[in-house]
């Protein structure tokens, strides 16, 4: 973490000398009570009393105000470094390929950005400082109680040995109990993240309740984790405010057999009393630093499991970028291969295909014969294992990704709208459209519904799009990607959702759009096809067949059956 305080360390040096000059502020009042004692009231020289308590006053009142310029200081400085990380991580996420999030939770990678990041924030804010702020006052005031009478000062440096072996037992045991917490924790937020988004699909199966337990059972473990946690630090303070008593308690005693010996003075005596009752509040406090700092530890462990991860997709050293208008969208796969981390069979088998600039071409298929993967490749979704891709003769690991995805554009059949108004979904890979251009792509997608909805393009879309039905989904995502005005286009079966009155006006309108651009479009309706001036076929990850639709239902009964077999779903 130490490379995100850097920015900070003015900020932190200014905290760091305002804990010093608070502390010794604090530690200056318990001598001059001692001194007060022995002098003015022993004497009862009211006008010397008088200015002792002047002093006094001033001590505390600066005292209070270097407390709050340092609490303003160490809050301020903390969220800010909190703000930093939390953009690190987000920016971190962006660049991690797909497969990296299909790994891994949302609900644990929301944990990391919020809560952990919470817990390390408090630690810069609060256990830190304090960490910082106790061993002043330890150190400055052992170095009075030494000066003061140096053989009750052994005594109290005497409990350092049982607090050292306290805190060596708790760092042990709290350590993992807060991992375990914090695991658990991402766990109940995936719960939760499942249960809200599949919300329509729980209702219609009746299973509210099975989810209600499931999530209960998870709950259920956290709060036992938390109260395992608590009970281990709860042990331990008790057991360091103990210690810090019984040395109380023993200095009071020998101080006091001192004072009637005459050895020691009452004022020395009530001065060094209350330097150790200052001291008993870093070392109850100690409990809560070790706390915090562990939890800030697995904590930050967490989050660099993240950052750790290195992104597998990534511009090549000597990447150039590619300026939109220079690309003509001549794409070719030569030997492509792939195949997924987690599986040890090849999706794509030695792929060989060249489409030409402003070509359309269909990819048809069974499921499973890797059509998704395939129109994956040319945006860099996924990198292939074996072979290459180019556009315009470049190997597209050669093109800066940025230049890339603003020349190759895909559509999903999944839609995937985001908490924003239509208007900042349409324009969300390409910035700069005007209004002109949005309403062109949403007469394509057939989307003009949108100039009905409460406030038309500024009315805000809920979260996934719930609020629109999936036909309406897929045309807004369709508008999206018609916007970009890519030099390639990738439709992965994006009109999948739509009525067949629907499909055949935007299949009318993308003609339009597909003349002058690249397109590789997966087809699951026979109907699709025709947007095609070829078709290829893919079977067990390679091109079986390439050719017009009417070429290929002469020559190929794959074709045709892959194609009958549509049919009968579609119709069913």
């Amino acid at each position: 973490m130490k490379q995100y305080l850097v920015p900070y360390r003015i900020r932190l040096g200014a905290q760091w000398t305002m804990v010093l000059l608070n502390v010794v502020a604090g530690l200056s009042i318990p001598p001059m009570v001692g001194a007060a004692i022995d002098g003015p009231i022993t004497n009862g020289d009211l006008v010397g009393l008088w200015r002792y308590a002047g002093v006094v006053a001033a001590l505390g009142a600066l005292d209070a105000l270097l407390s709050l310029t340092r609490r303003y200081f160490q809050t301020t400085t903390a969220m800010a470094i909190e703000a930093d990380i939390r953009d690190v991580v987000y920016g971190h996420l962006q660049r991690l390929h797909t497969g990296f999030h299909d790994r891994w939770q949302t609900g644990q990678l929301l944990s990391r950005v919020t809560t952990d990041l919470g817990m390390i924030r408090r630690f810069f804010a609060g256990g830190m400082v304090f960490l910082i702020m106790s061993t002043f006052m330890i150190t400055l005031i052992l170095a009075q109680l030494l000066w003061i009478e140096w053989r009750l000062a052994l005594v109290v440096a005497a409990s350092a040995v049982p607090l050292f072996l306290l805190g060596r037992g708790f760092f042990k045991n709290f350590l993992p109990a807060a991992r375990a917490e914090q695991d658990q924790s991402g766990e109940v937020s995936s719960v939760a993240e499942e249960s809200a988004l599949g919300i329509r699909a729980v209702k219609a199966l009746g299973r509210g309740p099975l989810m209600a337990a499931r999530f209960g059972k998870e709950a259920a473990h956290l709060r036992d984790l938390g109260i395992r946690k608590s009970y281990i630090a709860s042990r331990s303070w008790s057991a360091f405010d103990a210690i810090a008593s019984a040395s109380l308690g023993t200095t009071l005693i020998l101080g006091s057999i001192m004072v009637a010996n005459g050895g020691l003075s009452l004022g020395q005596l009530s001065a060094f009393i209350m330097l150790q009752l200052g001291m008993l509040w870093p070392i109850e406090a100690a409990g809560w630093v070790l706390a915090h700092g562990n939890e800030a530890m697995t904590a930050a462990d967490r989050i660099y499991e993240v950052l750790d991860t290195e992104p597998a997709i990534r511009d090549r050293p000597g990447a150039r970028a590619r300026d939109r208008s220079a690309i003509r969208g001549a794409l070719a796969f030569e030997g492509v291969e792939f195949a997924y981390d987690d599986d040890d069979r090849k999706t794509l088998r030695g792929v060989d295909l060249a489409v030409k600039p402003g070509e359309t071409l269909a990819i048809a298929g069974k499921t499973g014969s890797g059509k998704t993967t395939l129109v994956s490749l040319p945006s860099r979704l996924n990198d292939p294992t074996g072979g290459r891709i180019t556009l315009d003769g470049t190997d597209i690991r050669d093109i800066r990704l940025d230049s890339l995805r603003r020349a190759v554009t895909t559509a999903f059949e999944e839609a995937t709208l985001f908490s924003m108004s239509v208007r900042e979904n349409l324009a969300l890979g390409r910035p700069d459209a005007d209004e002109h251009d949005l309403l062109e792509a949403l007469r394509v997608a057939q989307a003009e519904f949108v100039h009905d909805l409460p406030y038309g393009l500024d009315t805000r879309i809920g979260e996934q799009g719930l609020s629109l039905s999936g036909g309406q989904r897929q045309r807004l995502a369709l508008a999206r990607a018609v916007v970009v005005r890519p030099a390639v286009l990738v439709l992965d079966d994006p009109l999948s959702a739509l009525d067949v009155h629907t499909e055949e006006l935007v299949e009318r309108a993308l003609e339009q759009v597909l003349q002058d651009t690249t397109a590789l479009i997966v087809v699951h309706r026979p109907s699709t096809v025709a947007l095609a001036d070829r078709v290829a076929l893919l079977h067990e990850g390679r091109i079986a067949a390439v050719g017009r639709h009417s070429e290929l239902m002469e020559s190929s009964p794959d074709y045709v059956e892959v194609l009958s077999a549509e049919s009968e779903e579609v119709a069913a």
